[in-house]
């Protein structure tokens, strides 16, 4: 490894120990097909309990055999740095290469797949709370990172969904009530020691953090707030699945075969205007899927998915982006699409590995604030997944561990 690999940690403690907030790095173009899981088929933000584990693979399109490392930092309730020293919260070593990868398999995309998973024999996590992982090459640069929770149950989070009590906003939004007991916890001044985050489809963009508990009854914390913990109820995704790339799939009207397969999607239409329609999706994440393979991993194959949407041409300073867990819900120029005067549709290629994918269309202004239901619409009917996740810092405590997850569907939702 050289030495501006090794210096790399030292100079990102140095710019985060200032406790900047830290913010996850999207890779270059030639990593596709980041799935970062615990528990799950899907690839979705992995909250797991302390002694589970996780599950983060990738792959790499240059064909180069790289080596790659992972670092591991831990962080408090805010993201920002911990004052933990490595040896407080890992067991063992991080700044390890990435040892387990293969080649693909009789693709017409040649592409490297890694492979990492933890706790492994170099590395295990020892305390809850917020975790980054970094993946750096092997001259030091970093190629991207991704945020992980690990949690301690050590509370009973209780999570009820119900409409807004904003009559202009009732169909349009969905409020959270949060009940939080413990046996095994006193919480002490919970104003000041406990934290909580809301996150509705995995998508920590759109988390609401910052809540302090309104009612205190004995050891049970109650907060039944309304505007402060609304969120847009958006719509449901839309999807399509390429497991048969040579044949016509769920939302593939057709396909052609270039240098790699090429699959055209039926053009999607704007649902802002039209009446709410129940669509099960899996909240927009995906899953690699492919048939006829023995190992999916690398015998799943890269197409070309062409995205259409029937929309008007705009004007004023916004932009119409492909959303969702694919890139981490990430805004970047290879999500932007490009309005076709001779179709009157706006259009985006994206190469993408075989499997089902959630995605749908939003509108992003000059300062990217991303409007979701500009394009797809808000209706209180759609079904998203809540999580929320508790933060504790006892008095004298060094850092913040989380004590419990909640979890809930809108499809129970009430007034």
């Amino acid at each position: 490894m050289k030495l501006n690999y090794l210096l790399a940690p030292i100079l990102l403690l140095v710019q985060f120990s200032f406790g900047q907030v830290v913010s996850e790095i999207n890779p270059p173009q030639f990593i596709k097909t980041i799935t970062f899981k615990s528990n799950s088929a899907q690839s979705e933000l992995p909250i797991l309990k302390l002694g589970e584990s996780l599950s983060l693979e990738f792959d790499v399109l240059n064909g180069d055999e790289a080596d790659f490392y992972y670092v591991i930092d831990h962080y408090n309730y805010d993201w920002t740095p911990s004052s933990l020293v490595k040896s407080r919260y890992l067991e063992g070593f991080d700044d390890q290469r990435i040892v387990n990868y293969e080649n693909s398999f009789n693709t017409y995309q040649l592409y490297s797949h890694y492979n990492l998973k933890i706790p492994n024999k170099q590395t295990r996590i020892l305390v809850s709370g917020n975790y980054m992982i970094k993946i750096f090459d092997d001259f030091g640069e970093l190629m991207f990172s991704r945020k992980f929770m690990v949690y301690e149950d050590l509370t009973s989070v209780g999570v009820a969904l119900r409409r807004s009590r904003n009559v202009k906003y009732i169909h349009q939004k969905q409020s959270v009530d949060i009940t939080i007991a413990s046996r095994n916890l006193n919480f002490i001044n919970p104003k000041q020691t406990v934290h909580v985050m809301i996150v509705q489809n995995n998508n920590l963009s759109t988390a609401i953090t910052g809540l302090k508990p309104q009612y205190t009854l004995g050891n049970q914390l109650i907060y039944k707030y309304d505007t402060e913990s609304s969120f847009w109820a958006g719509n449901e995704y839309l999807f399509f699945e390429n497991k048969n790339v040579r044949g016509a799939n769920i939302g593939v009207q057709y396909f052609d075969l270039k240098d790699v397969y090429h699959n055209y999607l039926y053009t999607d239409i704007v649902r802002a205007d039209r009446p709410y329609t129940y669509n099960p999706d899996i909240n927009g994440n995906f899953q690699i899927t492919a048939l006829n393979t023995d190992n999916i991993s690398i015998e799943a194959d890269y197409t070309v998915i062409h995205f259409s949407l029937q929309h008007p041409e705009i004007f004023d300073n916004q932009n119409i982006h492909i959303y969702g867990n694919f890139n981490n819900y990430q805004i970047s120029d290879s999500t932007l699409m490009i309005f076709n005067k001779f179709s009157g549709f706006y259009e985006k290629s994206l190469l993408l590995k075989q499997g089902f994918y959630n995605y749908k269309y939003v509108l992003v202004d000059n300062d990217s604030a991303i409007d979701e239901g500009a394009i797809s619409g808000n209706f209180d009917q759609t079904e998203n997944n809540y999580k929320v996740l508790v933060y504790y810092r006892s008095l004298g405590g060094i850092y913040d561990k989380i004590v419990g997850v909640g979890e809930a569907s809108s499809i129970l939702i009430t007034n």
